[in-house]
């Protein structure tokens, strides 16, 4: 199949199939005697493969990991469920994370009264907010 059809088979867009050629994560396809990209099912199969694991937020090298791995039956699940586990330890600290931050951010929203820019009780806090970050 040609690739805008292996992107629509896969739910990938066109020049994400591209880009996961260019990088390593799917290998380049054979091409036709006219040139074009001549995508096989197993190809759609690892660009959904590639396409859930952005979905569930690994990053690109650890879905390389992954790939490697389900890519070799013979290896522990034990190295997947070790990067899963960390993956869902990340998960859970930008969400306390982006929690603080909401709250922080809705306790600055209800102190504003509406008033002038000049006095603007959200645009204080960004002033001097004390830096929490290196």
């Amino acid at each position: 199949m040609k690739i805008g059809e292996a992107a629509a088979a896969s739910g990938c867009h066109l020049e994400t199939v591209r880009y996961y050629e260019r990088i390593g994560l799917l290998p380049a396809p054979p091409r036709t005697s006219g040139g074009y990209r001549d995508y096989r099912p197993a190809d759609v199969d690892r660009l959904r493969f590639v396409s859930r694991g952005r979905d569930l937020g690994f990053s690109l090298p650890e879905i390389r990991s992954l790939l490697r791995l389900a890519e070799n039956e013979a290896l522990s699940c034990q190295e997947v469920d070790q990067l899963a586990r960390g993956h869902l330890k990340d998960i859970r600290t930008r969400l306390d994370d982006l929690q603080r931050m909401a709250s922080e951010l809705e306790r600055v929203i209800h102190s504003c009264d509406g008033g002038e820019c000049g006095q603007c009780t959200i645009l204080e806090t960004l002033r001097h907010a004390p830096a929490s970050h290196p």
